[in-house]
């Protein structure tokens, strides 16, 4: 074997030791790359799924609040509803035959508050029926109009100082909160 020879195979086992080394250099190259690529596919994939949970959350959060909002309001009106229903329902008793009971009643109370009580106001549509339940209650008072008086009686004492007020209306406001609490728990039962 010549010297050339010699040399030449030296060289071929050079390169191809380099040759050899490079490929395991470029397959950890490779393999380091899939391995990053693998995992910044894997931490994007978990923040669109956390994106996609947060989404879904604050979707949701929104249609309670909007239900909520929507129930509050439709609470609200089957409130105003009910206490403008009662309104007019106890507004019509003034007609019904019974109701001189009902005044007996309230006027005996405002005459408990206030035994000096000289006049009765009342709306001009109840005078008669005012009349009556003094009658029943065996009193005799002067019976005045007052148009803001109405579902009941004013009991006006001596001197026109001191006064009660009597009326179904004037109970149902002031039951109002009472009743609106009850009201809300009924309708949220159905």
């Amino acid at each position: 074997m010549s010297l050339g020879d010699i040399l030449e195979k030296e060289i071929q086992g050079e390169i191809t030791q380099i040759r050899s080394g490079a490929q395991e250099k470029a397959a950890h190259i490779v393999a380091m790359a899939q391995e990053r690529a693998q995992s910044m596919i894997e931490g994007r994939k978990r923040a669109l799924e956390s994106d996609y949970a947060a989404g879904l959350t604050r979707a949701r959060s929104a249609a309670d609040l909007d239900s909520n909002a929507q129930r509050l309001a439709a609470s609200d009106t089957l409130q105003v509803k009910a206490f403008q229903t009662a309104q007019q329902f106890i507004a019509s008793m003034t007609n019904a035959p019974e109701y001189p009971q009902v005044l007996t009643k309230l006027i005996e109370e405002g005459l408990n508050a206030l035994p000096t009580a000289e006049v009765i106001e009342t709306s001009a549509g109840e005078q008669d029926a005012v009349r009556q339940a003094l009658g029943s209650l065996g009193r005799q008072m002067d019976v005045r109009v007052n148009d803001t008086v109405k579902t009941g009686v004013r009991l006006v004492g001596s001197g026109g100082k001191t006064s009660v007020q009597n009326t179904l209306l004037g109970r149902l406001e002031a039951a109002r909160p009472t009743l609106s609490a009850e009201v809300s728990h009924m309708l949220a039962e159905v």
